[in-house]
């Protein structure tokens, strides 16, 4: 039977009761020995005397979804006629840029199925979206198979709390484990490592592949900037003179796209520029391959003799780069209004000075019916649609 994980509303699941139950026979013997100026630590996996057995009814504050003292909390599951069988719970640390695993439990008749990983993967997308540098979890040293399958998923030893739960965890053999999974994060690249050029026509499917990868389940379930990459290149808005793709080491990491777009006025139309899709493959964000590929290509638009661009993008990305909101320029929606996402950039000085009004993008902007991104989306590899906290 397949069964599929899907988002669990909180005004629907707030203070359900996970029955976290587990059994072992193994733990990890927590010995620290203190000496004048160091501290000598080791954790051994041992056999327990006899096997422990935890039931939730043993606990005097049972594990609930969506408790208040999770920060942001978002939880995702399988149910079946109302009954939980899976479930994964997240909270932000915002102080710190990470994402905690609140919660994880796989009913006993689903286990082996793969499910405790796709959960998990379900955290580590979130990160992903999010820039997350870290995902972090508790476990207990006496839960030996979690342990195990933490460290299978790629979690590694963090910290531990020999205190956590009563004075005397070391003695029972429960010690708080603190487990992490670190972000991946290239290092920085230098201009010269980067290829900057026109994408080539035997290059199209792997730009719109990259594309997808970058935006899926970024802005809604799934995403369709793959498929306006497609049609934009045959629309007469379209400025390939503008636009570019990143390469490093013949691997295409990166593109931006440029068109045509106007502010109209009562008696005037002034000819603009946007960008979108801009996108860079995940694996390499955080490498400067976006301010890059903006750098080049806005250096071009300016000797072209363009004004300025008018952008709908991300608002704790781009004012990074120069772009402000667009009611400093008297610029707004075609219904009139200015928020934080619709942001204009310069390109001469003070290169909106005159121009005031309303901003139109190209009408290919408005041909991504959900049919047509459905079907054009069946050409490249399965990705699942899923809900997350970050999306718009």
């Amino acid at each position: 039977m397949n069964y599929e994980i899907k988002h669990l509303e909180k005004d629907l699941w707030k203070d359900h009761m996970i029955p976290l139950n587990y059994a072992s026979e193994f733990y990890y013997d927590v010995e620290m020995k203190q000496k004048e100026d160091s501290f000598q630590i080791e954790l051994n996996k041992k056999r327990l005397d006899v096997p422990c057995e935890h039931k939730v009814e043993d606990y005097d504050f049972p594990d609930k979804l969506y408790q208040d003292w999770c920060d942001k909390a978002c939880a995702w599951g399988i149910e079946e006629n109302g009954t939980l069988l899976a479930v994964i719970e997240t909270a932000e640390e915002n102080w710190n840029n990470r994402l905690r695993i609140t919660e994880l439990w796989v009913d006993e008749k689903l286990r082996g199925k793969g499910i405790g990983h796709d959960l998990i993967e379900i955290a580590k997308d979130q990160a992903r979206l999010e820039r997350k540098r870290a995902v972090v979890l508790e476990t207990q040293s006496n839960n030996a198979n979690a342990i195990g399958f933490y460290m299978h998923e790629g979690f590694s030893l963090i910290g531990f709390d020999t205190i956590s739960y009563s004075n005397q965890d070391v003695e029972k053999k429960e010690v708080r484990l603190e487990l992490g999974y670190v972000m991946e994060r290239k290092a920085r690249l230098q201009r010269s490592q980067i290829e900057i050029r026109p994408e080539r026509a035997d290059e199209y499917k792997e730009v719109e592949r990259i594309t997808q990868e970058a935006f899926w389940n970024r802005h809604g379930k799934g995403c369709n900037e793959h498929y306006l990459v497609h049609i934009l290149r045959d629309s007469e808005d379209y400025l390939p003179d503008l636009s570019r793709i990143a390469v490093v080491d013949g691997e295409i990491v990166g593109t931006i796209m440029f068109s045509k777009a106007q502010v109209r006025a009562e008696n005037q139309v002034h000819d603009i520029i946007t960008f979108g899709p801009l996108c860079v493959k995940p694996k390499w964000h955080g490498c400067g391959i976006g301010e890059m590929l903006m750098e080049e290509t806005f250096d071009l638009a300016r000797k072209a003799g363009y004004p300025g661009i008018v952008i709908f993008g991300e608002p704790d990305y781009y004012p990074r780069v120069g772009f402000r909101t667009c009611d400093h320029f008297g610029i707004t929606t075609p219904d009139g209004k200015n928020f934080d996402a619709f942001m204009g950039y310069e390109l001469q000085t003070d290169g909106f000075k005159d121009i005031h009004g309303k901003f139109y993008e190209s009408s290919v902007f408005e041909k991504l019916e959900d049919e047509k991104v459905e079907e054009f989306t069946k050409k490249f590899p399965l990705m699942k649609k899923q809900y997350y906290p970050s999306q718009w």
